[in-house]
């Protein structure tokens, strides 16, 4: 694995998907209104994010994809509830999956986004573009150079 040397950076670089700070922390609940989370979506620039139930446990995930689905099928995001239309499979990574790993299983199932589980309870969702970040071995001042 080639890593560049930076502050933040554990010495040889990220092993786990546990020591990637995830750029995306929306979670969604089941019953919210589908028309709310693609707007929640749109303004975030977020292609998609896990649902959790009340106690934060998985229940599915929604992304652009199932809100265009629905649409093309002439439904009114208005009168949905998420769970009406989230993808129910259980994918997610625990924090102590290996980033080869991660990024195999994303490649495999065709993920934008790949939620992790620590406890019992999603923390966040890694994105291909978080996983390349921790590959090279880039912290998040990448994001903001002027930091």
């Amino acid at each position: 694995m080639t890593t560049m040397a930076r502050p933040g950076v554990p010495v040889g670089g990220f092993k786990t998907v546990g020591q990637i700070v995830g750029t995306n922390t929306m979670r969604i609940r089941r019953n919210q209104n589908a028309l709310g989370v693609a707007v929640d979506l749109l303004t975030t620039h977020t292609p998609g994010a896990p649902v959790v139930d009340d106690a934060g446990q998985y229940a599915g995930f929604i992304s652009e994809f199932d809100l265009l689905k629905a649409l093309q099928s002439g439904k009114d995001l208005n009168q949905l509830a998420v769970e009406a239309i989230m993808v129910k499979d259980r994918i997610t990574v625990k924090a102590e999956t290996s980033i080869d790993d991660a990024v195999q299983l994303m490649e495999e199932k065709r993920l934008l986004n790949l939620p992790v589980e620590k406890d019992g309870v999603i923390q966040y969702t890694l994105t291909r573009h978080d996983l390349l970040r921790a590959w090279v071995g880039l912290g998040l001042d990448i994001e903001n150079p002027a930091s």
